[in-house]
């Protein structure tokens, strides 16, 4: 048995642009739903949604042999975070709120083992499946894909550094955070946010990196495909939702 191929690294690396779709459902039922969808990615929140570790166990389990590539969020940098959910066998991460260049380097460490890194050692995880991955600790640092978010002036700043960082494989922009941090909260669509945005875009892609973000709906997600984001998540899985419940019961009451 060998260590999965990550396809979502793959394609971030080809320049292949991916859609994806934020979950913030936390429930297993709803992920394998998703996963039949045609997404090319589906974000599984740790940080701002209830979900605790059996949680993102079962939603791993419930895309496995699905087309759509799981990414989890942790809730923050952390080393204990991160070791937990790499041996539950996620191999795409996307790190939340990281604002320097020594933020970033933390987090690579974190996803590799020693020396290279601070990974913890176990042999008995479903990352290995239950060690039965041949030569786990020598492949796997290939097969994981390592993103970390910006949404902050402070990133915003940092962002060459930040995106040179070696071992950091995408950067993705905040909208929610960024827009409060320059003092626009709740107004993601202000022309500076927006404007801020656009230029970050820009840089990461010069840095020779995929650049993603959150947007709701085709006409934005498509503005942001041409302005050279690579991963690009078109929803949230609560909001389309509650959307559509509401819709519906709109015009039956109309």
């Amino acid at each position: 048995m060998d260590v999965p191929m990550n396809r979502f690294k793959r394609a971030l690396c080809e320049g292949r642009p991916q859609i994806g779709l934020w979950s913030v459902l936390a429930n297993a039922s709803v992920t394998e739903l998703l996963g039949t969808s045609g997404y090319d990615w589906l974000l599984i929140d740790m940080e701002h949604a209830p979900n605790e570790l059996p949680d993102v166990q079962a939603q791993l389990q419930a895309l496995r042999g699905s087309a759509t590539a799981p990414i989890v969020r942790p809730p923050w940098n952390d080393m204990v975070w991160v070791k937990r959910v790499l041996d539950l066998g996620a191999q795409t991460l996307l790190i939340p709120f990281v604002q320097t260049a020594e933020e970033a380097a933390q987090a690579v460490s974190y996803m590799r083992y020693p020396p290279a890194g601070r990974r913890g050692v176990a042999g008995g995880t479903r990352a290995t499946q239950w060690g039965r991955i041949r030569d786990y600790y020598k492949c796997v640092e290939a097969e994981l894909c390592l993103l970390v978010q910006v949404e902050s002036r402070q990133g915003l700043a940092n962002l060459e550094a930040i995106a040179a960082t070696p071992g950091v494989d995408g950067v993705f922009i905040g909208p929610a955070d960024l827009s409060a941090d320059m003092g626009h909260l709740g107004d993601p669509q202000h022309p500076e946010v927006q404007a801020a945005i656009e230029d970050a875009v820009r840089r990461i892609r010069l840095a020779g990196k995929g650049a993603g973000i959150l947007t709701r709906g085709e006409e934005p997600a498509r503005r942001w495909l041409e302005a050279g984001c690579t991963f690009v998540a078109v929803g949230v899985d609560a909001i389309l939702l509650a959307q559509a419940a509401d819709g519906l019961a709109a015009k039956l009451r109309a």
